[in-house]
């Protein structure tokens, strides 16, 4: 038998061979972390469908943020939970509102942390869906000024980068607008563009009460059979002036996020969802895999993919790891 003069396993010998010709790297550089800041005091909440996940009020965000500073994460992601909801999410753009206060304190605590907000009404509605209703159908038009105000309203409370991620029509290019308007140019935008109608989205739901109580929202999110349709909205988004897109799911969807990768210079960033996350920490309890090194293989997936940045709920024990 004739042996090849390439031998493939010469340069995995080792740990230092492996190391030295690793094509993806992940580093902590890559990951931002969500919180779900809850209206109240000293909430410290652990969310059932997703363990080691907590609800905070803003009084005691010091901790977490201050682990998030010391491991070197870069940004968080943050998810208001208000204490009343209505048709109109009346509290959504509140400049008191819950998200405005953790902005501040959060700067207090560390100023050169990076604050992204998620600018969608689904949980301070009290229907759960991401727009207001005409006739139990979302109106698109109509839903565009209550997120322009949402993210003015994070965005004068200090935030550095406000993420619509209803999938409304229209809504980076009003918001750009408004934001301009306002003297906030230098607040970018990272849009949700191609966001899908998931499965993977229940611990998530549960986490920030924003479940919708009728119907479902396939009518706004896409279809997870579609990647051109995740093309053209991408290229919407990148026109009306987005400065970073994002693909959530992600593990689902990693074709997408290589194929919007190849196609646009823009940074790209994967949402590492609650479902992926309670899959692996479910099976991770019960013996069946191996926790740490499948979240460990799960982010690099999504780095090698083409992923410039990693919204994960792993981002503290994957940055411990690091």
């Amino acid at each position: 038998m004739q042996f090849p003069e390439y031998r493939a396993r010469r340069v995995r010998r080792s740990a230092n061979l492996r190391r030295m010709v690793r094509e993806t790297s992940l580093l902590v550089d890559d990951f931002i972390f969500p919180l779900f800041i809850q209206e109240g005091k000293g909430i410290t909440s652990e969310i059932e469908g997703m363990p080691g996940q907590f609800r905070y009020s803003v009084d005691r965000l010091k901790e977490v943020v201050k682990e998030s500073t010391d491991l070197g994460i870069p940004a968080l992601l943050l998810f208001g939970l208000p204490e009343k909801k209505d048709a109109l999410a009346s509290a959504a753009a509140d400049p008191k509102g819950v998200v405005p206060q953790a902005i501040r304190a959060i700067k207090k605590i560390n100023p050169e942390m990076t604050v992204i907000t998620d600018v969608c009404v689904c949980g301070y509605t009290d229907h759960g869906h991401c727009g207001v209703l005409k006739d139990k159908e979302v109106d698109n038009d109509q839903t565009l000024e209550l997120l322009s105000e949402m993210a003015l309203a994070h965005a004068k409370a200090g935030a550095d980068v406000v993420a619509p991620s209803d999938m409304m029509d229209g809504r980076v290019g009003y918001m750009r607008e408004s934001l301009d308007e306002e003297d906030l140019g230098h607040v970018a935008i990272m849009s949700y563009s191609a966001k899908y109608s998931s499965a993977y989205y229940g611990p998530f739901r549960e986490a920030a009460h924003s479940a919708p109580q009728f119907g479902d929202r396939s009518s706004y999110q896409m279809d997870p059979a579609n990647i051109r349709e995740a093309l053209r909205e991408v290229t919407l988004d990148v026109a009306e002036g987005a400065d970073m897109v994002m693909v959530k799911p992600a593990l689902a969807y990693l074709d997408v996020i290589a194929q919007i990768r190849d196609e646009f210079d823009l940074p790209v960033a994967a949402y590492n969802v609650s479902g992926e996350y309670a899959m692996i920490k479910a099976a991770a309890e019960r013996g069946w895999v191996d926790g740490p090194r499948m979240i460990m293989e799960t982010l690099t997936a999504m780095k090698r993919s083409g992923a410039d940045m990693i919204i994960t709920y792993h981002a503290l024990e994957a940055a411990r790891k690091l």
